[in-house]
């Protein structure tokens, strides 16, 4: 199911439009070579040897025969933290409707919406040259609704046009959260990965810190693939503003697309490979693309974890 982006932006909070979101993607779901995809959204899980029998809804077991135990507001599958950068390379946008980070807040709500629904505990962990806020993971409505808060603020601080500048500094922020998480959890990294090339093995250090904790990985890398993996703009010249240092740098985009081209394709594979190596998932999300493959992306690594 197509969104189109003006229409979600109408809508009046965060929540809704996750929910606007959830919806469309389950609803292609079905219409999909996925039709049959399991996603579970029940008030109940099956039975397991050892619990308590007085919870067994026998309404379930008349219609299925199968046993089920009713779940809990306050039980949890799994705690799941998404990272998300705030930095000031998030803002960036060119062709499309809405900037990195715009869509960052609303792919990061709708992941809250779906964790909630499968009684997931989720955290939010906005960064940028360090960590601005941790929201622990809990599972709870009332929660949920502090993280859809805190991302509201976020959309307000992302339409204001006098933003202090925020840099990147992504391992820095994992490793402060490596450090502060006790619990095995799901960690997912929404960002445009904008940081020097030289310290891309400092930020590969740091994702390897969060598996030596023994916490699952999820990345996903939000940019806007014309303008920032094809540089396909006219062939006029262009001056390139550092949102982040407000360095320039004026380009005939036909002189250095080639060489532009193949350093990113390099960069990225090298940092594919670098993930794939330490069971890291690595997925690439377009901004001016649909919520779905990043959605289901998450729900393949979900499945897999139990």
């Amino acid at each position: 199911m197509i969104i189109d982006p003006e229409i979600l932006s109408k809508l009046s909070n965060i929540e809704l439009r996750a929910k606007k979101i959830v919806e469309g993607f389950i609803s292609g779901l079905h219409r999909s070579p996925y039709h049959g995809f399991s996603v579970e959204f029940a008030e109940h899980r099956p039975y397991n040897p050892g619990d308590d029998f007085k919870h067994i809804d026998w309404k379930a077991y008349g219609k299925k025969e199968r046993f089920y135990v009713k779940q809990y507001e306050e039980e949890t599958n799994l705690r799941c933290y998404v990272m998300l950068d705030t930095s000031s390379s998030m803002l960036y946008k060119h062709f499309g409707a809405w900037s990195k980070l715009r869509y960052g807040i609303h792919f990061a709500a709708s992941l809250m919406y779906l964790m909630h629904r499968q009684r997931d505990a989720s955290g939010l962990i906005p960064f940028s040259d360090g960590l601005e806020t941790f929201i622990p993971a809990k599972s709870t409505y009332a929660h949920l609704r502090q993280i859809y808060l805190q991302l509201e603020r976020e959309l307000i601080s992302e339409e204001k046009k006098d933003r202090a500048q925020r840099k990147t500094a992504s391992a820095q922020a994992i490793h402060e959260v490596a450090k502060r998480l006790n619990h095995r959890s799901l960690v997912v990294i929404i960002t445009d990965l904008f940081e020097n090339v030289d310290e891309q093995e400092a930020l590969i250090s740091a994702l390897k810190h969060l598996r030596h904790r023994k916490h699952e990985v999820l990345l996903f890398n939000v940019l806007e693939h014309r303008s920032e993996r094809d540089l396909a703009f006219t062939n006029d010249r262009i001056v390139f503003e550092d949102l982040e240092t407000g360095g320039e740098m004026e380009v005939i985009p036909s002189q250095v697309r080639a060489d532009y081209k193949a350093t990113i394709e390099e960069y990225t594979h090298k940092f594919q490979m670098a993930c794939s190596e330490f069971e890291i998932d690595f997925e690439q999300i377009d901004t001016e693309g649909q919520f779905d493959t990043a959605l289901m992306a998450f729900l393949n690594k979900r499945r897999r974890l139990g």
